[in-house]
C-alpha cells in the first residue's frame, strides 16, 4: 500500500518537541484516503461497495485540495511561515503535499480504470462508452436527446478581444473548445459548461452501459458553433481555494460576514487545473495561463476528470436481485433499542417515561436514529405538556424532519431556541436557509457564538410533570442528520439526570445570551474546560500508574493533533501507562518510539461505515472515567470551537463502551496498526473473521 507520512529520524532521547515524535498532519490525512482507497482496490469488497469507495476517495481528495492545499497556498501567499510540530514549513509541506496528491489523483484514477471497472464490465455488463462506440440506433435517439434537453441550457462563451476570458466555477467540468473560422483561417478558443442538471452517466439501450454527458456533449459541439470547424474539444475542471481568510471574530453582522466569505470563496484563486490527456500543450498552457495556475498544479488524465460520480453508479439496479445482494453489504436496518418504545408503543408510555426510568445510550447506525432521537424531538413538538425545545444544528440533512418537527412545536406555541451554526464548512448557505426558515415559524434563532463555532451536538427539552418542571436531555458525537446517521458511526445519550440536566441548561444560556462566566458539575465543555480536563485525567492515570494501581487509556476519535495533548500521552507511556488509540484519520502520534511511547498502540478503522464516534477512557486505580464527546483532540477544536464531553457514569453503559473500545483495537479485517516509521498495516491475522462493524451489527440484531 502506498504511503506519504515520511517520519524524520528520531534522535537518542528526544525531547518531548522534537520534531521527529510528530508525523505531518496533512500527510497523515492523505494516508487516511489510501486507506479509503484500499477498499475499492480490494477484490473482496463487494463490487458496487468498490464502485462507492472510488466516488469516495475521490470527493476527499477534492475536499483536501480545497481546504488543505489551498490552506498552505495562503498562508504562503500572505508571508506567514508558522513551523508546524514536525519541524516544516508551509512551503515544505506543501512540496510534499503536492507530490503525495498527484500520486493519489493517479492511483485513484488508475483503480478504476485498471480494477474496478473491468471487475464491474466482466461482473455485470457495465460500460462508459465513447461516442464513437455507441450504437448508431442510441446516437439517433441521443442526438434527439441533446437537441431537446441540453442545447436549450447550454452556453458557448467565447475568447477574444470583445469577450474577456470566462469566469470559471470551482469544481465544475468544463470543455475547452479550439475552432477555426473556414472562412478567414483564423483560430478561435470558447469553453462550454457542462450542466449539472443532467445525469453525468446517461443510459445507452443496453443494460448497464452510459455514455458521459461530457462526451455526448462534445460530440455534439458543432451545433453551437454554426459555420466553424471543431478543431478539438478537451474537457477540463478546476478546483479554488476554500480557505478564504475569516473575519468574522468581531463582525457588525455576522450572517453578512459568512455571505461575504461564501462570495470571496466562490472566486478564490485556483488551486487544481485538472486536464484530459488529449489536450495540447498549447490549450493547456492557454488555461494555465489565464487561470493562473502553475505547473505543479496541473494534472493530467486519460480517465474520465472527475471521478466522484463513480458513487452514483453504485447504486445500479442489477435485475437478478440474489446476484445484485452479493455485490453489496449485506443489508442492515437499524435496530429498535430495547429501552425505549417501541413505534407500535402502547399509548400510555412515551419517551419520556423510558428516558426517566434509566439512561439510554444510543449507538448509531446500529440503533435507529428515527426511533430514537428523531421520535425524542417529534414527541416533544407535539406533547402539550412540552414547555421549552433547545437544541443546536451544526449539519442537518435537506429535508430535515427534525427541523420540521421544531418549527411544528413552535407554530402551537411551545418556546423552541436553535442555535444555527453558520460557519459550518460548505453548509453555510444552507444552515442560513434553515435559520430564516426557523425565524419564519417563530424560533429564536442565534446564529453562532462571534469567534467560536459552536460544534457542540445537544438537545435539551423542558417538560410540564406532575412534581414540577423535568428537563430531558440528548448529548451526541454527531449531527442531527437523518442521512448521515445510516452512514456514520455515532455515540448519543438520553438522560434526565439533574446534574446533565442543569449543567446543560447553562450551556444554552451561553450559546443564545451574554454569559460567559458559566460552571458546570459534570458537562465537560470547550474553550472553557475541555483541554484541561483531559490535562487532569491523564494526570490522575500516571498517578496511579506511579502508585503501581492499574493504569489505562484507551481514546478513540476522528483526529488527533493537538500537541500538547500528544505530550501527555507520550509522559503516560514513559510512565509504563497502556496507551490504545483508535484513530480514523489525521494522527501526529508516533507510538513505539524507545523511551518515548513505548506503550502507545495506534489503530484505524475504515469500513463501510464512517468512524465519527469520540470515546475516552481513563481508568486510574478503581476509578474509570467513560466520556462521550464531539470533540476530536485538534486544537481548533478545543480552543476554538463550543464542543461537549458528556461523562458516562451508569455502570452497565460504561462497561458497554469499555467493551466496544477493547473489540475495536482485536487484530480484525478492515482496522489497521500505525508502526513507528509510519506505515500503516493490516491487523488481520485470522483471529477474528469478522470487521468490528460486522461484529456489532451481529450484537445489536440480536439484542
Amino acid at each position: 500500500m502506498s504511503h506519504v507520512l515520511a517520519p524524520q529520524p528520531v534522535p537518542d532521547a528526544p525531547s518531548l518537541d522534537h520534531p521527529s515524535l510528530y508525523f505531518n498532519r496533512e500527510l497523515s490525512w492523505l494516508d487516511f484516503n489510501w486507506r479509503v482507497l484500499d477498499l475499492a482496490r480490494d477484490g473482496r469488497t463487494p463490487l458496487m461497495e468498490r464502485l462507492r469507495f472510488i466516488g469516495v476517495a475521490a470527493s476527499n481528495l477534492d475536499g483536501f485540495v480545497r481546504k488543505r492545499v489551498g490552506g498552505l497556498k495562503r498562508q504562503i501567499a500572505n508571508g506567514e511561515v508558522p513551523i508546524g510540530p514536525d519541524g516544516r514549513t508551509p512551503e515544505e509541506q506543501l512540496a510534499l503535499i503536492t507530490s503525495a496528491v498527484h500520486d493519489q489523483h493517479d492511483a485513484i484514477h488508475d483503480a478504476w480504470t485498471e480494477q474496478v471497472a473491468p471487475a464491474a464490465h466482466d461482473a455485470i455488463g457495465l460500460a462508459i462508452r465513447p461516442w464513437s462506440e455507441v450504437p448508431a440506433d442510441d446516437q439517433s435517439r441521443l442526438t434527439a436527446y441533446v437537441e431537446d434537453r441540453i442545447v436549450p441550457i447550454l452556453t458557448p462563451l467565447a475568447v477574444d478581444p470583445g469577450r474577456p476570458f470566462p469566469f470559471i466555477s470551482n469544481m465544475s467540468l468544463s470543455l475547452a473548445v479550439v475552432l477555426t473560422n473556414p472562412n478567414k483561417g483564423t483560430e478561435h478558443f470558447a469553453r462550454v459548461k457542462v450542466p449539472k442538471t443532467r445525469a453525468r452517466w446517461i443510459p445507452l439501450n443496453a443494460p448497464m452501459e452510459f455514455i458521459p454527458i461530457e462526451a455526448l456533449v462534445a460530440a455534439h459541439i458543432d451545433r453551437l458553433f454554426p459555420g466553424m470547424h471543431i478543431e478539438g474539444v478537451y474537457p477540463f475542471r478546476v478546483t479554488r481555494n476554500a480557505e478564504v481568510p475569516r473575519d468574522d471574530d468581531d463582525p457588525d453582522d455576522l450572517l453578512e460576514s459568512i455571505s461575504e466569505r461564501l462570495r470571496e470563496r466562490r472566486f478564490a484563486p485556483v488551486v487544481r487545473l485538472e486536464v484530459d490527456g488529449s489536450m495540447p500543450h498549447g490549450v493547456q498552457s492557454f488555461l494555465q495561463g489565464k487561470l493562473n495556475v502553475p505547473n505543479e498544479d496541473v494534472f493530467v488524465t486519460d480517465h474520465p476528470i472527475d471521478l466522484t460520480d463513480v458513487d452514483d453508479l453504485a447504486d445500479l439496479h442489477v435485475p437478478d436481485a440474489r446476484f445484485d445482494r452479493s455485490l453489496r453489504f449485506p443489508d442492515w436496518t437499524p435496530t429498535a433499542h430495547p429501552d425505549l418504545p417501541p413505534p407500535t408503543r402502547p399509548a400510555d408510555r412515551s419517551m419520556f417515561d423510558a428516558i426517566r426510568e434509566r439512561d439510554v445510550l444510543l449507538h448509531h447506525p446500529y440503533h435507529s436514529f428515527e426511533d430514537s432521537v428523531q421520535r425524542f424531538i417529534e414527541e416533544a413538538a407535539h406533547d402539550p405538556d412540552v414547555l421549552a425545545i433547545k437544541m443546536t444544528l451544526y449539519r442537518t440533512s435537506e429535508d430535515s424532519p427534525i427541523v420540521r418537527a421544531l418549527i411544528e412545536a413552535a407554530e402551537q406555541g411551545t418556546q423552541v431556541a436553535v442555535l444555527v451554526e453558520v460557519k459550518a464548512r460548505f453548509d453555510e448557505e444552507k444552515n442560513i436557509a434553515w435559520g430564516r426558515k426557523l425565524e419564519d415559524a417563530g424560533v429564536h434563532v442565534a446564529y453562532g457564538v462571534v469567534g467560536l463555532k459552536t460544534h457542540a451536538q445537544a438537545a435539551l427539552v423542558v417538560r410540564r410533570e406532575s412534581d414540577g418542571p423535568r428537563t430531558y436531555i440528548h448529548i451526541s458525537t454527531g449531527n442531527y442528520n437523518t442521512r448521515t446517521a445510516r452512514q456514520y458511526t455515532d455515540y448519543g445519550l438520553l438522560t434526565a439526570a439533574p446534574q446533565l440536566s442543569h449543567d446543560l441548561t447553562e450551556l444554552f444560556h451561553f450559546l443564545t445570551g451574554f454569559s460567559p462566566d458559566q460552571s458546570y458539575d459534570a458537562l465537560v465543555t470547550a474553550p472553557q474546560s475541555m483541554r484541561a480536563t483531559w490535562h487532569r485525567l491523564i494526570a490522575e492515570v500516571i498517578e496511579a500508574a506511579a502508585d503501581d494501581k492499574s493504569a489505562r487509556i484507551v481514546l478513540k476519535m476522528n483526529e488527533l493533533t493537538d500537541v500538547e495533548l500528544i505530550k501527555d500521552l507520550y509522559r503516560a507511556s514513559q510512565a509504563d501507562v497502556s496507551v490504545d488509540l483508535i484513530v480514523r484519520g489525521q494522527c501526529r502520534i508516533r507510538p513505539g518510539v524507545p523511551g518515548v511511547s513505548d506503550t502507545i498502540r495506534v489503530r484505524s478503522i475504515v469500513d463501510r461505515f464512517l468512524e465519527h464516534d469520540r470515546v475516552f477512557y481513563f481508568q486510574a486505580g478503581s476509578t474509570a472515567h467513560v466520556y462521550i464527546s464531539s470533540a476530536d483532540w485538534q486544537q481548533s477544536r478545543l480552543d476554538d470551537r463550543v464542543e461537549a464531553a458528556v461523562p458516562v457514569r451508569t455502570n452497565a453503559l460504561r462497561k458497554s463502551l469499555i467493551r466496544h473500545l477493547d473489540a475495536a483495537l482485536e487484530p480484525r479485517p478492515r482496522t489497521w496498526a500505525l508502526r513507528p516509521d509510519g506505515h500503516y498495516v493490516r491487523t488481520h491475522d485470522g483471529t477474528h473473521d469478522q470487521s468490528l462493524q460486522e461484529l456489532l451489527m451481529q450484537q445489536y440484531a440480536t439484542q
